[in-house]
Formats: structure tokens, sequence, C-alpha cells
């Protein structure tokens, strides 16, 4: 390795040596004092990897003389410390290796040159769904269909962390992905050894989850990025990126009684989506952080990908090194971290304010209870608003005889709802909606609120009679990472509960509870406290350790609720404790979901419905008659923090880490294959060997023009690769469904989307299928449909119909708006897109993490002209495209735009030039190869 600027140096802490590469004090780099803490992190990571070809000291320069003011232009090769996977991205990133093993032993190579080079860590946390809730054995239940569903890919991950170094599982019921990494996981600073030198250096990670950026809230630099981009990072590559701009984020003030860091987090959230931070670094500074404990630091880090940041950074400090003690990190751990940091320059110091590109301020005391809905977690709802902005979206939603405008004023009970008309109503379930065959449920005066209501009277399994409506909460579920790792709010919703308990409330019977912990921590410190019981008197029993409600893992409704649901097509709500809500992402039935605090979700268990003012409206009454509201069992803030202090031990991290790797006897029990290469089950419906490297030579082929191409699907705005590539259930009509039935899979079997996804047959007709897709090309249609143009323009499911046109030999495209591939970090949204024959996308702006993943599966990115879109172009998706000017990258040469010309079926021709959203030379590299993995793999075969 270079070192242009003599910055190699030692470092001694206790009686431990250590060797670091300076940054601070160092003759060259002086512009280094005044960056942002984030990029102090990337400059310390190209000094280390100086290789005088792909990192050069102009590289290490233009980071250290970074101009803030500058859009990025610079382009750097970043070099994680390592790599971080959930099971159900890293499932497909495993099965990538192994068939890239057997690739390379056909290719002449050695397949050892196919392992990870870093560490890389895999928690399985997505698998857990709640079948069983509301009762006592509900965690074991669910655990054990867990693994009688997940067998396969158990055992393949098994076989995963013997066969190769340097990786290792989390096994299932230990916790979730990103809460176990900054409990556990995470170092802060890295050591390793390196020809036979201690190195020290700035953990940082890559990880297969976009919530990945959690640990920023721990000082150390990570992001999620696709599958195949981590595959590539794990087997030694770096990820290629430009200088980012960076928003510095100043905190004041401090969080008001009453509001919570939830609050905090969905206020951030729409500051920083309003103002606009996709592809930038976000960095909060200011006297404020100091006062912003660790677990509020990780939850505001957790909702990067909501703002659309890569990162969200804290700088490390004293709050850092207590939360390290806390879990458990060694004293000789804690010692290095605050040693390196300080010497470094990497330490948080208020007084000096770093350069940053754009700058906002928050002060923490103006925060207000809120919630985030009901399809977006950046649509920000004052809780006071709440009930208001419910009605105003219900027309959206549901279906029924408009009630009197004047009666949107009254006031109603807790059981009541709104009703309109039907041609308000989207599709569902992909299927035409007949309105005129529709018989919905008959319109009832609600003498209470002197309006119309679309009430359902249900039998519930426990001879219970009561009745369903419009806005009824049909799931209330603690869950996800975001906020189980905050014990300041998993305390105040088990102290919540207790005041409920205690005065006599109970959950709405039609309400399916959940609490579903990020770590056996939350369940330590419940214990501990006592708190188990009075969150059990309210049905909130432990499902789970995992993501659960939050990826779509809800599990169904109970049978009388669904079949209401579906006859009489209510609009039902969710409230949860998640990060996302997108359409068709929490449970199919549920067409409205919102984000909450998790006191805020035990408190919409009481009410019932999202049609409720706490302000105003009672829970209900104490044993005495009286009415008990909101404010009444709402637990001090003071009284919260003095129940954790007494609670929480670094005893309860140490135990509960001590062997988190090992797995309980079930995970010991499975039989795992052994070999180098894997044994792949012919039979398997849950992992086989993929065929993305059949047939692939050592150079690459010459890229192409575009010519004849249809399109396959025209979508709107804010398109999610939860749309594009759906994690939960399996329609038994679907083309995945039909698949699964002809392959001896029985329904209750399917298992999830999310869980199949070691399987391409599975995901490909799974691509487009998320039952929310609004597909332009149709009409009043919503689900994975669209027209075949080679038959007529008829409708046909998007699978049935990218197979006749390859059988054509036709190439396709897609058309889409504005902020295309919105939230997770889904590698089978761009291997599907690229499996269904897809040659390129066409859209006003992406969202980071897709568009590099379809540039890694050889799909080309590409954006209409500036200010312009398909609808103001006239384009209506059923013209052919010609896209010319590609094939300048067989020269080397980036074109910047390409001509699309676009032919009506009478003739008329629309032609613009589309800009090319390749924006590195390695991303140029990755296109030329027709993806990422082949080219690592060609360059590892030469090497």
């Amino acid at each position: 390795m270079s070192d242009s600027f003599g910055a190699k140096s030692t470092l001694q802490v206790g009686d431990a040596e250590y060797q670091i590469h300076r940054i601070k004090d160092v003759e060259g780099l002086e512009g280094a004092a005044t960056l942002p803490y984030s990029l102090k992190v990337l400059l310390e990571n190209l000094v280390r990897t100086e290789d005088g070809e792909n990192i050069t000291a102009e590289h290490i320069k233009a980071i250290a003389d970074w101009d803030e003011t500058a859009e990025p232009s610079t382009e750097i090769q970043y070099t994680p410390a390592r790599v971080i996977m959930q099971d159900f991205t890293g499932v497909p990133c495993i099965v990538d290796l192994a068939t890239m093993r057997e690739a390379m032993a056909e290719m002449g190579g050695d397949p050892a040159k196919i392992n990870p080079l870093a560490p890389a860590e895999l928690v399985i946390d997505h698998s857990v769904i709640i079948d069983v809730f509301g009762s006592a054995d509900a965690f074991q239940k669910n655990v054990e269909l867990e693994y009688e569903r997940n067998e396969e890919r158990y055992q393949f991950l098994r076989w995963g962390q013997t066969a190769f170094e340097d990786f290792k599982v989390v096994p299932p019921g230990t916790g979730i992905v990103h809460q176990v990494n900054i409990e556990h996981l995470a170092r802060t600073v890295m050591t390793r050894e390196i020809d036979g030198v201690n190195v020290a250096y700035p953990d940082t990670c890559v990880g297969t989850d976009s919530h990945t950026t959690m640990v920023n809230g721990l000082g150390v630099l990570g992001w999620g990025v696709g599958g195949i981009e981590a595959e590539a990072a794990m087997l030694g590559q770096p990820v290629s990126m430009l200088i980012p701009r960076v928003v510095g984020f100043k905190l004041t003030g401090e969080i008001p009684a009453g509001a919570t860091a939830t609050d905090v987090v969905l206020t951030i959230t729409e500051m920083l989506r309003e103002h606009g931070v996709v592809g930038k670094f976000v960095e909060f500074y200011g006297e404020g952080v100091g006062s912003v404990p660790l677990a509020n630091r990780a939850t505001i880090g957790n909702m990067s990908p909501e703002f659309g940041s890569t990162a969200a950074m804290f700088p490390i400090d004293e709050v850092t090194l207590d939360y390290l003690r806390l879990t458990g990190r060694s004293a000789e751990q804690v010692a290095l971290v605050e040693a390196y940091a300080k010497e470094q320059g990497l330490w948080h110091d208020p007084s000096v304010e770093a350069r940053y590109s754009e700058r906002l301020e928050l002060d923490l005391s103006t925060v207000v209870p809120s919630i985030a809905g009901p399809k977006r977690p950046q649509d920000r709802i004052a809780l006071t608003d709440a009930k208001a902005a419910f009605r105003n979206e219900l027309p959206n939603y549901a279906t029924a005889e408009a009630e009197p405008a004047e009666a949107m004023e009254s006031e109603v009970d807790t059981a009541s709802a709104l009703s309109f008309p039907a041609s308000d109503a989207p599709a569902t379930d992909g299927e035409q909606v007949d309105h005129a065959a529709e018989q919905p449920a008959a319109p009832a005066t609600d003498p209470a609120a002197g309006r119309t209501s679309k009430k359902v009277a249900i039998t519930l399994a426990d001879g219970t009679e009561t009745e369903l409506d419009h806005g009824h909460v049909a799931i209330a579920s603690i869950t996800s990472c975001t906020n189980t790792s905050n014990p300041s709010v998993m305390m105040a919703a088990a102290m919540l509960a207790k005041n409920a308990v205690e005065k006599g409330l109970q959950r709405k019977p039609w309400v399916k509870t959940s609490m579903a912990p990020g770590s056996q921590v939350v369940t330590d410190y419940y214990e501990k406290t006592g708190m188990w019981q009075y969150l059990e008197a309210l049905d909130f029993h432990l499902v789970g350790y995992g993501c659960t409600t939050c990826i779509g893992n809800s599990g169904p409704l109970p049978e009388e609720v669904s079949a209401a649901v579906q006859e009489n097509d209510l609009s039902v709500v969710s409230v949860l404790s998640g990060n996302r809500n997108f359409e068709g992402r929490i449970n199919p039935d549920v067409k409205m979901n919102y984000l909450a605090s998790p006191p805020l979700v035990i408190a919409y268990a009481l009410a019932g419905t999202m049609d409720f003012d706490f302000e105003s409206q009672p829970l209900g009454q104490d044993q005495e008659g009286k009415d008990v509201f909101l404010k009444d069992i709402w637990p001090a803030a003071d009284e919260v923090e003095k129940v954790i202090s007494e609670a929480i031990t670094t005893e309860m991290f140490t135990k509960d880490y001590a062997g988190v790797f090992e797995g309980d006897e079930r995970w010991k029990a499975l039989s795992t294959p052994e070999g180098d290469t894997f044994a792949w089950n012919d039979e398997s419906t849950y992992v086989r060997k993929p065929t993305f490297f059949d047939g692939m030579g050592a150079e690459p082929e010459p890229v192409s023009d575009i010519t004849g191409a249809r399109v396959l699907a025209l979508l709107g705005d804010s398109v999610t690769t939860d749309h594009i590539s759906p994690a939960g259930a399996i329609k038994a009509d679907s083309p995945a469904g039909k698949y699964l039935q002809e392959h001896g899979v029985e329904r209750k079997d399917f298992n999830s989307y999310g869980s199949r996804r070691g399987n391409h047959e599975v995901m490909v007709r799974g691509t487009f299928a998320n039952i929310r897709l609004k597909n332009l090309l149709l009409d009043d249609v919503s689900g994975g449909y669209t027209r075949n143009f080679l038959a007529g323009g008829e409708q046909t499911t998007i699978f049935e119909a990218a197979e006749a046109y390859a059988a054509a030999d036709t190439p396709l495209v897609v058309l889409a708006g504005k902020e295309y591939g919105t939230g997770s970090s889904r590698d089978w949204a761009a291997k599907g897109t690229r499996m269904l024959g897809v040659k390129a996308v066409i859209t006003e702006s992406y969202e980071r993490i897709h568009r590099s993943n379809l540039i890694g599966m050889g799909v080309l990115p590409l954006q209409f002209p500036e200010g312009e879109s398909a609808e103001s172009l006239g384009l209506d998706g059923t013209e052919t495209f010609d896209i010319t000017g590609i094939e300048a990258f067989n020269e080397g040469r980036n074109p910047g735009t390409v001509k699309v010309v676009a032919r009506k079926e009478g003739g008329e021709e629309i032609t613009f030039d589309a800009k090319v959203r390749i924006d590195t030379p390695g991303e140029m590299a990755y296109f030329r190869n027709d993806g990422i993995l082949q080219y690592v793999l060609r360059q590892l075969a030469s090497a």
C-alpha cells in the first residue's frame, strides 16, 4: 500500500499498540480539521487503502480539500470494514456466492477465491410471522412454525457458516439485525491483524437492509446497499461513490414532556424529506447533541432511508462510551474507542462547527406527539390533528355512501367512522372492480354521530359480538428495531399499559395485538420490572424477536375479521411502531397504515379506531365509572427514566449475547450439508441455483442499443421496492402461487416472498406482484397485471406477459415517475426486473439504492429530461421504443444521454434525450459486464 502523506503511525492504549493511519495534523491534509465527521471517516479509509491506482493521493486530497458548496463530482473507492445482512436479503447473497464458486471453477479459477475478505455477519430476523397472538404460548408456537417453514433456508445458512470463512450467522429468535448490530456486533473502532501488524481503524459497514444506518447513532459510518453490492464488498470490491454533500442538522433544546423519541424522528423525517437529502450524508451537531441519548440517536439514524439520505451520523462522545460500557463491550475496547477518536479528531467537540453543504436546525422542545401515515413515513401528523387527517384521507380508501358535509364536524362514538362513494375506492387484489354489481353492507344511521356509517356486525372466535367499521384498528403492533431498541419508548409503553390496566381499560376485541422486541434484553428489563403482566393483560404478548409487522409478517387477521373486511370492503387500519407503512406492505386486508410510538400503539389498541380524538374522547371508564383519557394514563418522562436506570444492567447484555452465534436446540439439531460447494436439491422450493452466470464468458459481450421494446409497466410516483418485489404473502392465484402449487406446496405452506428469495423461480413470478401496484396501462386494476401488446393488448399477469415477450424476443422497458425505488434495499427488485426481460427503466427520478441495484443487474437506468414526464411527453405506454447511443459504452465512454424514439400505433413519433443515470466509472464497468457480480467474477478469475 502507498503512504503519500506519511500517515502511518502508532497508538498506545494501555498495554496494546496499534498501527493507525493518521488524518489529524498531517502535512497536506490540513483541511481535515474542519471536515464533517462522516467525511473524516471516509478520508481515513482512503489514506489507509491508498494503492496508487484505484485510490491515489489526488483522491485523498479531494476529500481533505472538499468544497462543501460544489456538486458531487469526484469518484472515490470506499472499502467498508464489514458487511451486515438479514436473512431475507442475506439468503440470496449466499446463494449467489455459492453459485459463483461453481462458475469460478467452470472458468478455470480457484473456487476458494469466492470467500468473504471482510467480516460478514447475518442475523435471521425477517422470517418470523405473527400467526399466533394474544396468548402466553404465542412466541413458542410462532418459532415452531418459523422452523417448519424455513428448514431448507436455515440448513443452507448453516452450511454457509461452515463453508465460508469470516461469515457468521445469528440464529432465529435472537433479535433484529440493527438492534443486534448496535448492542453487540458494532465495534466503533475495528482492529485486525494485517501482515502481522495489529491495525486500528474506524468501524464502517454496508448492509443488505436500508436501515443499516441505525448504527450511525453509535458513530459508525454505514448504510444500506443492495445484496449484489454487498456481495461485491464481501469479495473485496470497494464501493464506488461520489464524495457527497453533507447536510448539517443542528439540534438544540430538549424533548418536552409528552413527546417521545419516535415523535422526534417523525419530525426530522418530515423536515429532511421536504428539504431533499437523497444521495447526501446528514450529520447532527450542536450543543444539543450531547443531551441526545444513544438510543435516540440510533432511532434517528434508523430512519435515514425514510428521509432519503445515505447516512445520518452522530459523532463519538461520552454518550457513545457510556453505551458501549452498558452493552457489555470490554474495558479495553472502550478505551481504544476513546483514544482512537481523540487521536484522529473524530471526538465530538460542540464548540467546533464543521464545514457543511447545507444546514437545518430543530429545537427539540418544539416537538409534539405525532403519527405518520396512511402510506408514507414522511407524512407526519400531529396527534391532535390525527382524527381530522384520517377523515380527510378516508375518501381515497373507503367504499359506501357519502355522508352529509355538515356531519363532518360532529362528534362520534369510538366505533363509528365515515363512509364514501364506491367510485372513490381503488380496486383490490388485482381484480377489476365492477362497482355496479357490488352490494356493500347497507349504510346505517349512527344516532350518536348524526351521520351514515358502514358498521358490520361480527362474532369473534371467543363468542364476542361486536361491530367493524371503516377506520377500525385491525392491527396494533409494537415492532421494528426503530423503536424496540429504545428503552425510553418501550418502557413508556409498558408503564402506560400498567396504568391502563389499573384503570380497568381493555383493548378493543377486533384489534390484533403483538409485541416483537428487537432483542432479548427488552424481555429482561420487562421481567425485572414486572411489566409483562400488564402488557399481557392487554394481549401484547411476546410473539417473536424479529421485524414481523414492519416488513409484512403481521400474519393473518382473525378469520371473522378478515372475512368482514373483504366481504364489505372495509378500510381498516394498522398502527405500528415501525419505520415503513407503504401500501400493501403491512397486511393484505389493511389499506391504511400509521407509524406511532410504542405507547401510542397501545393507546390506539385501547381506542380501537383511527377516528378518535385523544384530547376530547375517553378511552373508557374506570372502576368508578369515571372517564379515562390518554393524559390520565400517560407516564411521566422522569418516572420512565427512573425505572430504566434501575432496571437495565450490563449483565443483561453480556448474558444474552454470550452465545449469540450458537442458537437454540432447534438450530443445533438442523442437519447441515458439508463441502465447499453446495449440494443443490432440484426439488427445493426455497433454495435453487440461479441462472445469472449461465453461459458467462471470460470477456463481456458488447452492449447494444435497444430496438422495438414494449412497455411492461407504466407507473406513477413513489413506486417502492415493495411494489416491485413484495416481501409479504403469496396469493394462491398469482403466478408464484401457481408455481408453488404445481411443485406440491400447499397454500398453508406458501410462506412469504421474503422467505422464498433463495428461489429465483418464485421471485421472478413475484416481481411487480404487489396487490397495491397501479399499472397505468390498465384502468381500475391493482396488482401484478399488464397488457400484452403482442396479443392485441389483452390483460394478463406481468409475468405471463414477460414470458410472451421473451418468446418473441421483444425487449421491455418500464416507465415511472418520481422517486422510483423508494424503500428497502431489495436486490430482488432489480434481479426480478432483469429476469422479466426489462432492458431499461425510464423515470423522473430514482432513490439511490435501487438505481445502483439496477446497474448491478445490467439494467440501464434512464431519466426523462428535466421537467418532463411520461405524461408531459404524451406517452401512454402503448408505444414501441428504440433507444440508441448505448453502444458508446463499448468504447469506454459514458454517452451522458441516449436518444429515445417512441412510436405510436399510427406512426407518430415522440423523441427525447434521456439522461443516463450511470454516475461513476465503476458503475459503467458493472454495466459493461452485464452486472456487478459478473464483473467481480471476471476480475477474480483473471487475478
